[in-house]
């Protein structure tokens, strides 16, 4: 049997009791203190199928314990706080935060936590579909207008709590601009929702196509007399002014077949007896050009 020799290595022996009554005697030497920090709060074991409504707290104020040396080295992030969401339901719940729930280094107590209590509201998750509405800026080119736009896809589909889902009607894009545009102009931009409840599920761009079309043009018929109808037989009239300013509006090929005489001004006499009145002046025109406006 072999023999233990205890004063074998004894410089090296002597070195770790060294050493060990050393390091006691700096950590014994250390002030105990007390300190407040605020630290993240992490929500874990999230229920499937559920939704948070409104604000949930992101941090929780908690008082420390320890060495001065060891709080001294405490870093954000080295003490979180974390909150079981584990057998949640629909509906306002109440969750404990206890000391025991706020993860710490070794040799860091933790003794207090503010809230004590959260309070965490939930509601059943929903989806559907809902149309994209084109944003579009800017003006075309002089003498053209924005026609039809159009979204591919036609609709995304958004998730959410199920009351937020249910009042959100459109989906927005990002603006497309059409600045001195003379012929379509198609952009790929981002789709969302101004709803922060409400996310878009998959498909978060679309293809915004938007048409330039030539705009109506305007010319004006000058002087055109103001005719009397539906005036009594037993009665005579007279108009003032005589005459009127009459602008037509309609493509360029429309209004250059277009003559004085197809602007015809009048006022409505029907069912008036004697006396002066104040009456609005109409147009006829032809099929080709609408009647823009009258003057005066």
């Amino acid at each position: 049997m072999r023999a233990i020799w205890p004063f074998r290595h004894i410089g090296l022996k002597l070195l770790s009791v060294a050493i060990a009554v050393l390091l006691w005697m700096v950590i014994s030497g250390e002030e105990t203190v007390e300190r407040g920090l605020r630290v993240p709060l992490e929500l874990q074991q999230f229920p499937p199928g559920l939704e948070l409504l409104g604000e949930v707290p992101t941090t929780a104020d908690v008082r420390v314990r320890g060495a001065s040396g060891t709080l001294s080295r405490v870093s954000p992030g080295d003490i979180v706080a974390v909150l079981d969401l584990r057998g949640a339901r629909a509906g306002e719940r109440l969750f404990h935060l206890t000391p025991e729930q706020v993860r710490a280094p070794f040799g860091v107590e933790v003794v207090q936590v503010t809230p004590p209590t959260v309070a965490v509201a939930f509601e059943k998750t929903a989806s559907r579909n809902i149309p994209i509405m084109p944003a579009i800026e800017g003006k075309p080119a002089a003498g053209y207008m924005v026609g039809k736009s159009t979204a591919d896809p036609p609709t995304v589909e958004v998730v959410g709590p199920e009351s937020a889902v249910r009042r959100v009607n459109e989906a927005l894009t990002e603006p497309v601009s059409v600045a001195g545009a003379k012929r379509a102009v198609e952009e790929t931009v981002t789709v969302g929702t101004l709803d922060p409840a409400v996310r878009v599920k998959t498909q978060r761009t679309a293809t915004i196509t938007v048409q330039i079309v030539p705009a109506p043009l305007e010319q004006t018929v000058r002087h055109r007399p103001v005719h009397l109808r539906n005036l009594a037989a037993n009665l005579t009239a007279m108009v003032v002014p005589s005459e009127v300013d009459v602008t037509l509006r309609g493509n360029r090929e429309a209004l250059s077949r277009i003559q004085p005489d197809d602007a015809t001004a009048f006022v409505d006499l029907t069912g008036l007896g004697a006396g002066e009145y104040t009456l609005t002046v109409y147009a006829d025109s032809s099929r080709d050009a609408g009647v823009a406006r009258i003057e005066p």
